[in-house]
């Protein structure tokens, strides 16, 4: 059902090498309210204009689309609230596909949102998710996560007005 909203936790996992936009279902309503999500993918490819000159651009995956090693896909997240009140402390878990990888600082979203990130398949998350690294000498470093350990990104929204839709894009690449 379309109705929730405090809370909202959404996990869509997309099988590898098949790309399906549409609506997404939610889990976890725990209050009265109307919120429709909706995650559509485009896949960037290499156009060239008439004077030969190359420039990227995404291209929208429809029904089966097959991508390879390599490929960058951008995803956007759209939170539509339908309900006549605003919402508040909309949380939104979206986990990296597997066989992708979250490109670093790709996350963008409106409405003043919290972007946080688990590596430990969403157990915990936190701004900059880091690791430790025993160094040859045996002392433990703390250095930042690589992109490969990434699971999930939480979008905390502090407010969604009443008929307005919030957005959040991200990228991955196909491993």
């Amino acid at each position: 059902s379309d109705r929730l909203i405090k809370n909202l936790t959404l996990n869509q996992p997309i099988p590898k090498g098949i790309w399906q936009s549409g609506i997404v279902n939610a889990q976890n309503v725990k209050t009265q309210g109307q919120i429709q999500l909706r995650l559509d993918a485009e896949k960037q490819v290499l156009a060239t204009d008439q004077q030969g000159k190359q420039s990227k651009k995404w291209e929208p995956l429809k029904g089966q689309a097959v991508v390879q090693p390599g490929d960058m896909l951008r995803y956007t997240l759209s939170g539509e609230n339908k309900s006549d009140r605003l919402i508040k402390n909309l949380t939104l878990n979206q986990p990296i596909p597997k066989g992708m990888m979250y490109v670093l600082k790709s996350t963008n979203v409106t409405n003043n949102a919290k972007i946080t990130y688990s590596i430990d398949s969403g157990r915990s998350f936190v701004e900059n998710p880091t690791i430790k690294v025993t160094l040859p000498n045996g002392k433990v470093e703390t250095k930042p996560a690589p992109a490969t350990a990434y699971t999930h990104i939480r979008l905390l929204i502090p407010s969604v007005a009443a008929k307005t839709t919030v957005k959040a894009t991200y990228q991955t690449q196909v491993r």
